[in-house]
């Protein structure tokens, strides 16, 4: 019985851990795609680079961000 009890609370445990450092790592990503998204409206809007807003580019940006926009800028100027 002592047994179950001690599997149970060091699994709450490696649970809570697990979540808080995807908790992290999305936040992280969240800030990274909206910061990558922004740069790029703001690049299209001044006129600096044309790249539209489709599926695959906002999935570049979100994933990369302000790297991800400089990828897709340097490929719209070739």
């Amino acid at each position: 019985m002592i047994n179950i009890l001690i599997f149970l609370l060091l699994a709450a445990l490696v649970g809570y851990l697990i979540m808080k450092f995807v908790w992290k790592v999305v936040k992280f990503l969240a800030a990274n795609a909206i910061v990558g998204l922004i740069l790029l409206w703001l690049l299209n809007h001044m006129g600096i680079s044309s790249v539209e807003f489709n599926l695959i580019n906002i999935l570049i940006v979100a994933v990369g961000g302000i790297v991800g926009v400089f990828i897709l800028v340097l490929l719209s100027w070739i």
